[in-house]
């Protein structure tokens, strides 16, 4: 009986289909879900005075009322492990914001568990309200209230400048009284805003496992090899130093390589004291060649340099890509 002959295009694509089926009922098992527009503040972490809901359902009010403009605020305690742009395009496009053929609303995202906040922007208000403005809403108007747990100053803070950009006045952007203003390298805010753009916690584990997995290997190599391990220390610091901002942001970055730099020189003594290496160390002087760790090192003729194989030619090639995306993130 010819099996193939029972996997039928059919057949095949029921068993697509399901598969499909149950992808897509784990996901929504596990995503948040989109909570009912009630208002135009919908203030589900109860995070919000009566007073600031008031006062921003009259200024959101107000400006609807004068261009069609549809600005709401939401507010949930956690996005339970969903990114904050997954989540705020899933209320997006739910709520239907804005005007139908104008695409004019913003959806203001607050999910303080998390500590993560968004403004979502539809695509007909993008030239007026960009990213970059919207970036800098949430840098010097809401994240600095909000680290000082000011959630009623932040919001209400947030909507008037978007409000006052969407009608062409020009709004207040400068931190609040007490906040620093950026300026320097290691500058906080800069950092905060820096480290908030950061790709999601599941694409930065994988790309750690690339990362580290790559360099951690070349590392190991340094420390275990006689003779070309003290080049590999040097030629992997910048790796070291930049690589992990990707993963881990820049103050865990410069952790990270902090240790980098203190550690292997200490487990680079702490080997050369084993009989296993002093051995191939010795090997290499004598025959040019030595076996550690079943790799085969070569010195080349010389006493410093040299290569390593691992009994076979060729060589090892990584690939890389690019996202992108609109809109505008933060934390505090």
């Amino acid at each position: 009986m010819n099996v193939l002959a029972l996997a039928s295009p059919t057949r095949l694509g029921l068993a697509f289909v399901a598969a499909l089926l149950a992808t897509l009922a784990a996901f929504t098992a596990f995503a948040a879900d989109v909570p009912y527009l009630t208002g135009r503040v919908v203030d589900n972490a109860e995070i919000l005075s009566p007073a600031a809901r008031q006062k921003l359902d009259a200024a959101m009010a107000a400006h609807e009322k004068a261009t069609t403009n549809q600005v709401v605020v939401l507010t949930v305690g956690s996005l339970d492990g969903e990114s904050v742009e997954g989540f705020a395009t899933r209320v997006f496009e739910a709520w239907k914001l804005g005007q139908k053929g104008k695409d004019n609303g913003v959806l203001v995202l607050v999910a303080p568990n998390d500590r993560r906040m968004r403004i979502e922007v539809g695509y007909g208000l993008e030239g007026t309200l960009t990213d970059a403005q919207a970036a800098r809403i949430i840098r010097d108007r809401m994240t600095p209230r909000f680290k000082a747990n000011d959630y009623d100053g932040g919001v209400i803070a947030g909507v008037l400048s978007i409000v006052g950009t969407l009608e062409g006045r020009a709004s207040d952007a400068s931190p609040p009284d007490g906040a620093k203003k950026g300026g320097g390298f290691l500058d906080v805010e800069g950092l905060d805003k820096f480290e908030a753009d950061l790709p999601p916690w599941p694409m930065r584990i994988l790309l750690g496992a690339f990362i580290f997995g790559v360099i951690g290997i070349f590392t190991v190599i340094g420390v275990l090899t006689p003779g070309m391990g003290w080049f590999l220390y040097v030629f992997l610091i910048p790796f070291w130093a930049m690589f992990p901002i990707i993963v881990l942001g820049v103050r865990g970055a410069l952790v990270l390589f902090a240790i980098y730099v203190v550690a292997f020189p200490i487990a680079k003594l702490i080997v050369s004291r084993t009989e296993w290496y002093r051995k191939a160390k010795a090997d290499l002087g004598k025959t040019g060649t030595a076996t550690v760790g079943g790799m085969v090192i070569t010195s080349g003729g010389g006493r410093s340099g040299g290569s390593w194989s691992s009994g076979s030619s060729g060589g090892f090639s990584g690939g890389g890509g690019s996202s992108g995306g609109g809109g505008a993130s933060g934390s505090w």
